[in-house]
């Protein structure tokens, strides 16, 4: 995807088109499941930008997870399945909206960085900074954008960890009011949306297991075997079919993928 013509130039001009006559910082966000390129995407569009004569600032969702002590706290106090990052929940919303507030006032605002092979934030004298008066930035997260559900899709599990380890919906029930409550604070701060949507579940859980696998062929730190996967993608199943389902009637532009994530068709917001 990185080089991908058929969706790197088309969204390069329509960047171009949003930010005509927008005064201030443009955020462009980026939702995608775990796999689908967003990663990728967002450098991609970085380099082309930055090479273009824009400042441009990049900031994952990922990496304003709550630090490693916060979320075993957060595993005591209402659920242990917050002890694994991911879930709306597991985030550190305040911290995001102030990193963007600063963008907004022309600061090179210190970008924050998660480091997943520690699972805790990278301390904060490490984080890279944005350049100063920065015009764009670029924020891409799994479950970015996203809308609450309804109170009724709640009650049935989705799959065996829901049905195993939250069978009374307790864990569900606060993923849900969190996006509810402060998340959407964040993702109004989004000019445009952008949904990198991928043919279904069956395949994002194929692309994670792909992603560990690379990761086991050369060793990385904290690797998980495929059961160990096929555990922890469960965690983001019943968000990510939600957003699969309802994003694309109201995103700026959905980007509609295959299986080998190639570029399948680029549809306009309505």
């Amino acid at each position: 995807m990185r080089s991908d013509p058929a969706l790197i130039g088309p969204l390069l001009e329509r960047i171009a088109a949003w930010r005509a006559g927008h005064a201030g910082l443009f955020v462009l966000g980026v939702c995608g499941a775990q796999g689908s390129g967003k990663s990728t995407l967002v450098a991609t569009l970085a380099e082309r930008l930055t090479q273009a004569g824009v400042a441009v600032a990049a900031l994952s969702l990922d990496d304003l997870y709550r630090t490693h002590a916060e979320r075993q706290a957060l595993a005591r106090e209402v659920h242990p399945l917050l002890a694994t990052r991911g879930v709306p929940g597991t985030h550190d919303v305040a911290l995001g909206l102030a990193t963007i507030a600063a963008l907004e006032r022309g600061e090179a605002a210190a970008l924050p960085r998660f480091d997943k092979a520690a699972d805790d934030r990278v301390p904060r004298g490490e984080w890279p900074h944005a350049p100063a008066n920065a015009q764009v930035l670029l924020l891409e997260g799994w479950c970015l954008g996203a809308k609450p559900q309804d109170t009724a899709a709640l009650a049935a599990p989705v799959n065996d960890l829901e049905a195993r380890e939250d069978p009374d919906g307790v864990w569900r029930v606060h993923v849900n009011a969190a996006l509810e409550a402060d998340y959407q604070r964040l993702f109004a701060r989004l000019d445009r949306l952008l949904l990198l949507a991928a043919p279904g579940w069956d395949v994002v859980a194929g692309w994670r297991e792909q992603q560990e696998a690379e990761l086991r062929q050369i060793g990385g730190a904290r690797v998980m075997n495929p059961a160990g996967v096929a555990r922890f993608i469960q965690h983001y199943e019943r968000l990510t079919r939600h957003i699969l389902s309802e994003m694309p009637t109201r995103a700026d532009l959905t980007v509609r993928l295959g299986p080998n994530r190639e570029v399948l068709e680029l549809m306009p917001g309505a």
